[in-house]
């Protein structure tokens, strides 16, 4: 793997999952030497990060990690939601249904995975990008998955402001049941219903559970 991209690669896992939270300076020099690469490598890094909207620019500062506010979140979701239906409604039309009756019995089971916290979460969280991934795959349209991928990058951030709440975890696992239940029974609209539902739940927990922008 060349070094540009093992440094993308951790910075960007490092700022999706708050080890490197709004506002943080990205010096050439301090990252440079803690990924052991040369700033070479690092600005290909850097501006990667950038077009992904992770981090910007800011002048007399360099690069730091781009800010989180419940206004972007909800701007966000308006976008999410109508190609997220879209996705279901494709993926339900032309879905493998034991492939999606599998993944609803896993989110039935998936109590269990948010009740004891920790890595268990993480688990129940790789559930949830596998329902995305076989939607993706089930919908075929590389147009529209190309769209979603930069939004799921952004929400894994948004996601985090939630503080990984049990309560709603269980209630979302009970919703991604009922959307893989209805790609597999091939019904598009009720499929489209229930990513609606899931999606408008999530996105009022998030307004509810943060007092104020996180814009740093």
């Amino acid at each position: 793997m060349r070094a540009s991209d093992r440094a993308y690669g951790s910075l960007r896992a490092d700022i999706l999952e708050w080890r490197l939270p709004p506002g943080t300076l990205l010096a050439e020099v301090e990252q440079a030497r803690r990924l052991g690469i040369s700033r070479t490598p690092l600005r290909e890094a850097l501006s990667r990060l950038v077009a992904e909207g992770l981090a910007a620019a800011h002048t007399g500062r360099g690069v730091v990690v781009t800010g989180v506010s419940l206004a972007g979140v909800a701007d966000l979701f308006e976008v999410r939601l109508p190609l997220e239906c879209a996705a279901a409604r494709l993926a339900a039309a032309r879905r493998d249904p034991a492939a999606f009756d599998a993944l609803a019995e896993r989110f039935e089971a998936a109590g269990a995975l948010i009740s004891s916290g920790g890595s268990d979460q993480h688990a129940y969280y790789a559930l949830v990008a596998e329902l995305d991934a076989a939607i993706d795959e089930a919908a075929a349209n590389p147009y529209l998955v190309q769209a979603q991928r930069q939004l799921r990058t952004h929400l894994v951030r948004a996601r985090r402001l939630a503080r990984d709440n049990p309560d709603r975890l269980l209630a979302s696992a009970g919703e991604h049941r009922q959307i893989a239940q209805a790609v597999a029974r091939g019904n598009p609209e009720l499929a489209a219903a229930a990513v609606t539902i899931h999606l408008s739940n999530s996105l009022h927990h998030l307004q509810a559970s943060v007092p104020g922008p996180l814009d740093a």
